[in-house]
């Protein structure tokens, strides 16, 4: 075995094999296309698969053989690259299992017994030969055979997809796998659709009792135009999700290049992957980007962000708080954390946070009016959407909270106007449809306004109780259109769920940490050109610093009356330039 490499300190850089690429492999080209990825990227640690389905893409199931693996894996260790099993969940139609199953991308149906043993015996056989293994994230069911309808019963889907995971994880999967080798670590691997888990038989809540660890799929391609339309954020919030779900046990983030269609949006995956602190970057798969210009930039870009994170904190934002089996207004907190709010998405109610934002997926949690009340009285500030004050507003308003609802009216918006700012009026000559917000006068106040002739309603509105604050936050119909209104508008949003410190700009994201640094990167996307970014902080400091090129900017005094208030931010103007990372920070 040779020595094992570390390319860098603060991340592996992994990438993963698939059956059907591990059996294709003869000595010579494993050895050629090694030598394409350490010098690209750098090869800490490969995922050698054991068994894939063929996924309906008509490339057939394939299972390697032992000896194959043994000198694969041999091939590897002797170059010091750590090797670590895997196994994608998807099965062909073979003989003893029932036929007329009703299944996609050919998964497991695990209500037929001969497939139940099927992957119970894959299970054991991977785990003979490696000490960690993990599930690609086909581990879902979505099988409605005539076998599934009658084990279901009375049930819904989601009740009986979460008993039937939760029995297949234990007694299938895990069980059989350490009772051969009571030393291999079982991680499950999440894919990016966390909006649906529950509906398939995802259940992390659950299965974080029953794995070792767990791994999330960073991919987002291109959103505009890819099947699950997922913001480009998300290569970073949901790492953020599943540290927090799973403290210390998320392996990493994994990444492919399909749909990405440029070189710079398959980095941006990579990019924020590593910003989120992931502690593994998952690079899918071997052959889909062997050669691939892609993945030529990646050595030189990953060794910058490895030198910025290494004196780094932890990440920060306003929670959002996002509860298991949920899903309304999905990825919303994603496009607000590309309108530069740093956002910190979590399935445990933040209960020590001075801020916490609420979208319609929170109202999934029975007790959230107890909970926001509490909160709330004891003097924080909460930003509902919304599309919660639509699912929850019955019981605010019976708890006191705030007499606001949505009305069943549209608002084609095309003029803001900033209240408390005497010249705080923007006109937008393309409208934004929005939900109305019907408050009663005076007995909460609106801080931001959006009307079009001579009518106009709450697009931000404040309400007090107790010791703190509930702001109640509209979303456009089209939840892409909030990276269309106007920055000034968007600030007075952002002051409230980044009071410290703010970014005025727009198609960027600020990444925060507890150190106070900072870490802004403007996407390759819609109007793809330098833009000004001004960042204002409370704190009285003198200077942005660059702390990379050691490059400053003068700070300034800027007043801003707002909410009955004027406060003094310090503030610097910086140019983004798409593409770009810059690490920052205030002294």
């Amino acid at each position: 075995m040779g020595e094992r490499k570390k390319h860098y300190g603060n991340f592996k850089t992994v990438v993963y094999i698939t059956a059907q690429v591990a059996d294709s492999f003869t000595k010579e080209k494993l050895s050629e296309e090694y030598d394409f990825f350490e010098e690209y990227i750098g090869l800490d640690k490969v995922y050698l698969e054991t068994h894939r389905g063929s996924i309906g893409a008509g490339n057939g199931g394939v299972d390697v053989d032992r000896d194959k693996i043994r000198w694969i894996k041999d091939f590897f260790e002797s170059k010091g690259v750590e090797v670590s099993g895997g196994i994608t969940t998807t099965i062909d139609d073979f003989e003893g299992a029932e036929p007329g199953k009703r299944r996609i991308f050919s998964t497991f149906c695990y209500s037929d017994p001969a497939m139940r043993e099927r992957i119970k015996s894959i299970s054991e056989y991977t785990a003979e030969l490696f000490d960690e293994v993990i599930l690609d994230d086909f581990y879902f069911t979505n099988c409605t055979c005539e076998s599934c309808i009658k084990m279901k019963g009375d049930r819904d889907w989601v009740s009986f997809r979460k008993d039937l995971m939760k029995d297949v994880s234990e007694n299938l999967i895990v069980k059989p796998a350490k009772a051969v080798n009571p030393k291999v670590r079982m991680v499950i691997k999440y894919p990016n659709w966390r909006e649906s888990y529950h509906f398939n038989g995802y259940l992390p809540d659950e299965q974080q009792k029953i794995f070792d660890a767990t791994y999330i799929g960073t991919e987002t391609r291109s959103p505009a135009y890819a099947d699950q339309h997922l913001p480009e954020y998300l290569s970073y919030s949901i790492v953020r999700y599943m540290e927090n779900a799973w403290p210390g046990r998320n392996g990493g983030g994994w990444f492919d290049p399909y749909q990405c269609w440029s070189v710079d949006r398959y980095l941006e995956q990579a990019y924020l992957t590593a910003f989120a602190k992931a502690k593994e970057l998952m690079h899918f798969q071997w052959s889909d980007i062997v050669y691939n210009p892609f993945v030529t930039p990646l050595k030189l870009q990953l060794s910058r962000i490895d030198k910025m994170l290494d004196d780094i904190g932890t990440p920060t934002g306003i929670p959002a708080y996002i509860p298991y089996a949920s899903s309304g207004e999905n990825h919303l907190e994603m496009r607000l954390g590309m309108t530069g709010i740093p956002v910190e998405p979590t399935p445990v109610w933040p209960e020590d946070a001075k801020r916490v934002l609420l979208t319609e997926s929170s109202a999934a949690d029975e007790d959230i009016v107890d909970k926001l009340v509490k909160f709330v009285e004891n003097g924080g500030d909460a930003v509902i959407t919304t599309g919660f004050l639509r699912a929850a507003g019955d019981g605010l308003r019976a708890a006191g909270l705030t007499e606001a609802y949505v009305s069943d009216r549209k608002l084609a918006v095309t003029r803001y106007h900033i209240t408390g700012d005497d010249a705080g009026y923007i006109d937008h000559k393309k409208a934004i449809l929005f939900p109305e917000i019907v408050h009663g006068n005076n007995a909460s106040w609106s801080l931001l306004n959006g009307g079009d002739g001579d009518y106009h309603a709450s697009l931000f509105l404040r309400s007090a109780y107790g010791k703190g604050r509930l702001y109640i936050m509209a979303v456009p119909d089209n939840n892409a259109d909030i990276y269309r209104i106007p920055r000034v508008a968007t600030d007075v949003f952002k002051r409230m769920m980044s009071p410290e410190t703010y970014a005025s700009g727009s198609n960027f994201s600020m990444f925060t940490y507890d150190d106070g640094s900072m870490i802004l990167y403007r996407y390759v996307k819609g109007d793809v050109r330098p833009s000004h970014v001004r960042i204002n902080t409370l704190k009285k400091v003198s200077i942005l610093k660059d702390t990379e090129t050691g490059r400053c900017v003068k700070v300034d005094e800027v007043k801003v009356r707002e909410d009955f208030e004027e406060k003094t931010y310090y503030s610097a103007d910086i140019i983004l330039e798409p593409g770009i990372f810059h690490k920052l920070k205030f002294e």
